[in-house]
């Protein structure tokens, strides 16, 4: 994969291990409250992307639909 391609495997990130973004976690808080969950404390970026990609999958509300495009900062293009 392309070194700047924002679906890159999580686990290749190098700021992946920085703490989860702003808008990671307002879409996360947002996930979260319809499956009834709680968002723990402290998520690295990495952690935030996997979290979300397992509630959007579990979410029929969102499961269907291609994810928002974020970068590997997870901002949104052009943020």
């Amino acid at each position: 994969m392309h070194a700047d391609d924002p679906n890159k495997n999580v686990e290749d990130w190098v700021t992946g291990d920085e703490r989860a973004t702003g808008p990671q976690l307002s879409y996360l808080h947002t996930l979260a409250r319809e499956a009834e969950e709680e968002v723990p404390e402290g998520l690295t970026k990495a952690q935030a992307s996997q979290m979300i990609d397992r509630l959007r999958q579990a979410s029929p509300r969102t499961a269907e639909q291609p994810r928002p495009q974020t970068t590997a900062d997870g901002d949104a293009p052009g943020r």
